[in-house]
């Protein structure tokens, strides 16, 4: 709900649709000043009908946005994401789970998140690379809402830990010679740097392939720094270590405090392997506790009873009879926004060759390769039969990234 939507948001509503959001980003979110000057902006959230938030925290935090339009509905419904972290939908990973552990064996799961670090491109860090040595370093596109001293400490702290996971990989390689290691970067991280260590190395493997949740599933443990990965592992019994071998409390539990929370902790290598080494013998299973369960009620609703997406669909039901009765457009109603629909498009491309552009057709490939229609309806049948769903479904692609499915 930025300032880069406000055009969309303005030719959206213009042309009758009701805009209902989520952020992605309000699990694990910065502390309240700088999220709302990264993720909110007073004009866009105007056009915003309702909001969808992940738990009572998460409508918290959008209450205490100064500019909150006061009429807006807040529903704390969950998010889909949580739904497939239940026990009953978690099958629909099995075969990706199967094979998984016939390619990888016994293997310890290290999700990276260092992007603001290790950008995919060097000008989507928090600060681009300087040309002269002494020179200030302009703001990255990850700085954007940040304040300089902000993002220098943000920088210093991921820098140092990253640093720290580039020395864990080998040797957590060396400590546990009867498992693989499989790192699994960030979806905008660059993943040069880990495969070179991998090539230097007899079992280490990098690779972001598929969702998070069948890696989970599969592996024996799981290391993270402040990973949203951390909460995930968490809600399904996997044990999770958050390994903080640099701490700096402003950012670990100003920015980063559920994931970390919601997990063990340990503060150099040594307690590192000691703890993994009780995990691998079954010893110690996943972080528990009332502290941490009650944690996660605040931050994570929709955990039992109807799924987060159910929840969302009701209130989607019930705006659509809403538009529907309220607006029908003209025949000029629908010739202009044919027009400005093109406008659109002629502008995503000429955004998409600008330098830096999160637009730029590699990167988006680089985080999403994209599914054929064939794969995707293989998912649909799965999630049909897990719910026991007996429609028959039919997929429209509407373009390389979207499709629509309808009765």
């Amino acid at each position: 709900m930025t300032i880069r939507s406000l055009l969309f948001f303005r030719v959206a509503k213009k042309f009758g649709h009701q805009i209902v959001t989520w952020d992605e980003e309000a699990l694990v979110h910065l502390p309240a000043e700088t999220y709302f000057s990264r993720r909110l902006d007073p004009a866009a959230i105007k056009f915003v009908s309702h909001l969808f938030a992940w738990g009572q925290d998460n409508a918290d935090l959008w209450h205490r946005y100064p500019q909150l339009p006061d009429n807006i509905p807040i529903h704390i419904t969950g998010n889909p994401r949580s739904d497939m972290l239940r026990s009953h939908l978690r099958s629909f990973y099995e075969q990706d789970v199967q094979q998984f552990k016939k390619k990888y064996g016994d293997f310890i799961l290290i999700n990276t998140n260092f992007n603001h670090v290790n950008s995919y491109g060097p000008d989507m860090n928090l600060f681009k690379p300087v040309k002269n040595h002494g020179e200030l370093p302009k703001f990255g596109r990850a700085a954007r809402g940040m304040s300089r001293d902000y993002a220098e400490g943000l920088r210093d702290h991921k820098q140092a830990i990253f640093d720290h996971f580039k020395l864990l990989i080998p040797d957590l390689e060396k400590a546990f010679p009867g498992y693989n290691i499989v790192v699994r970067p960030h979806p905008t991280e660059n993943h040069a740097v880990y495969q070179q260590i991998a090539d230097r190395c007899e079992r280490v493997y990098v690779t972001n392939e598929g969702n998070v949740v069948p890696w989970l599933i599969a592996t024996k443990a799981v290391i993270h720094n402040g990973c949203t990965t951390g909460v995930e592992a968490y809600m399904m019994g996997v044990p999770a270590v958050s390994y903080r071998a640099t701490v700096n409390n402003d950012y670990d539990y100003g920015f980063y405090i559920l994931p970390n929370k919601m997990s063990h902790q340990c503060f150099d290598f040594e307690q590192l392997k000691d703890l993994l080494q009780q995990i691998l013998k079954g010893e110690i299973g996943s972080a528990d506790g009332d502290e941490r369960q009650a944690l996660i009620q605040h931050y994570l609703a929709s955990q039992e009873g109807p799924l987060a997406c159910e929840r969302m669909v009701d209130v989607l039901e019930t705006i659509a009879e809403d538009v529907a009765s309220s607006h029908k457009p003209s025949m000029k109603n629908r010739l202009e926004r044919w027009a400005v629909t093109q406008g659109l498009h002629v502008a995503k491309r000429i955004k998409s060759s600008l330098p830096g552009s999160h637009n730029r057709p590699e990167f988006q490939r680089h985080r999403y390769p994209g599914i054929s229609r064939q794969a995707l309806q293989a998912k649909l049948q799965r999630f049909q039969q897990l719910l026991g769903d007996k429609r028959e479904l039919k997929i429209e692609q509407v373009s390389n990234v979207i499709f629509q499915i309808s009765p």
